[in-house]
Order: C-alpha cells, then sequence, then structure tokens
C-alpha cells in the first residue's frame, strides 16, 4: 500500500472531524421539541408528490414511526449524537462509518423522499445520499486512525477490532 503522506493523512483527520461538527449540529437539532414533536409531519412532506413506489416506502415507514414517534426522535436524536462522538474523536470509526451510512439512506429515502420529487426545475437531490458516500469514503480511508483515538483502541478490542478503523495500514 502507497505510504500516505503525513499531511495527507492529518488532512482525512480533519475531514473526518469537520464531518463530526456537521452531524454534532445537525443532532442537536434533533433534540429540540419541534423535531421530537413533529417527526410523522417530516416524513409525510418527504412522500408529498413521489411516485407510487416511493410513496409506498415512506409510508411503510410512517406506519413503523407512528407506532411510537417519540421513541422513534429520541432514538435518532441519541444516534446522531453517536455518530458526531464518533467522528470528532474518531473512535468505533467502522461501526460508525457503517452505521451512519445506512441511517443516511435511510433519511434520504424517507423525509428527503429520494431527494424528489423530481420534475421540472429539480435542483437537489438531497444532502443524505451524499452522506453516506463521504461515510463510505472515511471508512476506506481508515480515517479514524488519523488524528483519532481508534489506532490505539483497536489493539485493545480484541475480537471485536473490526469495530474501530483496524491496525495501521501502514504496518
Amino acid at each position: 500500500m502507497v505510504r500516505l503522506r503525513k499531511w495527507r493523512a492529518n488532512g482525512i483527520g480533519i475531514c473526518r472531524i469537520l464531518f463530526g461538527v456537521v452531524w454534532a449540529i445537525d443532532a442537536q437539532f434533533k433534540w429540540r421539541p419541534s423535531f421530537i414533536n413533529d417527526l410523522v409531519s417530516y416524513l409525510v412532506s418527504g412522500r408529498d408528490g413521489q411516485p407510487f413506489l416511493v410513496k409506498e416506502w415512506i409510508s411503510f415507514w410512517i406506519d413503523i414511526v407512528k407506532v411510537d414517534p417519540t421513541v422513534f426522535a429520541y432514538f435518532i436524536a441519541a444516534a446522531e449524537t453517536g455518530l458526531a462522538l464518533a467522528l470528532l474523536l474518531g473512535i468505533f470509526s467502522n461501526l460508525a462509518y457503517i452505521g451512519g451510512g445506512l441511517l443516511a439512506l435511510v433519511i434520504w429515502s424517507t423525509a428527503e423522499g429520494l431527494g424528489g420529487p423530481y420534475v421540472a426545475g429539480s435542483t437537489d437531490i438531497g444532502a443524505s445520499i451524499i452522506y453516506a458516500i463521504v461515510f463510505a469514503l472515511l471508512f476506506f480511508s481508515h480515517a479514524g486512525l488519523y488524528c483519532g483515538l481508534d489506532k490505539w483502541l483497536t489493539s485493545k478490542l480484541g475480537r471485536f477490532s473490526w469495530l474501530a478503523s483496524g491496525p495501521h495500514p501502514d504496518a
């Protein structure tokens, strides 16, 4: 494997930390009463104007969330807070990247309605699909090893070392 220069490795770590700041800002919005109380309405608004299959997918999630919207809202807030901490600290990075990518895809395919509806004048496919791609890039670059705690944590996790970024690529 080609050795990363120190400046590039530090840049990867800094990008991971900045992405963590973005998630921390987003997470603090999720702890607000307006999100907790209006989660179902966010999903319903993502369903409006969608094609049949997308509308059915979002309706499926609305039916699940309606069982107890408050629990789901707190789960989302806690998940985003956990992601922010993992990104900021570079800890349990593989778990964070996989979980964050999946969460971003669920958000994109529900509340963001796959970025649609796609009609004349549409200019955006939604941010969450980009977040999923960033999580993949962080995963493949072992970003938790740079400016993060995973480089020390991995060896201490034993058989659960796969939760962290793993051994240093140059090792």
